[in-house]
């Protein structure tokens, strides 16, 4: 489960309006990769962007729960990479396909229990060939964890190992070949991915 636009400084370089409510979206179980396998860039887009972010992996099931409840189930935080198809993003009304190509679901490098961390103040940095690009905390969500959470749950059951994208940073840009995308959250790990075609 993923949640575009939850930064106002993302949502702005897009040209984009703040949602009112949580935008959501799907990727397919398919398109899920780990630390260390390339991100392969499809002959059906011209351009494929990264977008990290931070996380939250379901620890206990939940339906219809408030925050408190909601963030009670967390099970653990990681890495993740919501690569894009953005001309393809841009050019059809719903995004399943921009968003949900083999390989475009980037998970790691580790599940880290949440215990101890403060969800609401997670930095997140990406780096692109060693340069960082992005730089992002969760106390600058539009929708804090928990809020998030609690508003899929109403829509539809979370499931212990669901993993729900909180959204990304603004500096989001493309991938080509041979380029190498990290995505780090200090004090959980870096997610590393080469890209491919």
């Amino acid at each position: 489960m993923c949640v575009g636009r939850n930064y106002r400084a993302h949502a702005a370089e897009l040209g984009h309006e703040i949602p009112d409510k949580p935008l959501l979206f799907l990727k397919p179980p398919s398109a899920v990769i780990f630390d260390r396998d390339n991100i392969v860039l499809p002959s059906e887009s011209k351009r494929v962007d990264y977008e990290g972010e931070v996380v939250v992996i379901i620890g206990e099931t939940i339906f219809a729960a408030t925050p408190a409840a909601a963030m009670a189930a967390v099970g653990g935080i990681c890495c993740g990479n919501d690569v894009t198809a953005r001309d393809i993003q841009g050019e059809e009304p719903q995004w399943t396909r921009a968003k949900g190509f083999d390989t475009f679901c980037p998970l790691g490098p580790a599940v880290v229990p949440a215990s101890g961390l403060d969800l609401d103040r997670l930095d997140l940095v990406t780096r692109l060939n060693g340069v960082i690009v992005q730089q992002g905390n969760t106390r600058d969500l539009i929708f804090p964890v928990a809020e998030l959470l609690s508003y899929i749950s109403h829509t539809m059951t979370l499931e212990p190992g669901d993993a729900v994208f909180t959204g990304t940073p603004e500096g989001v840009g493309p991938l080509t070949p041979g380029d190498v995308v990290e995505v780090e959250i200090p004090g959980v790990g870096i997610l590393r991915n080469g890209v491919s075609r």
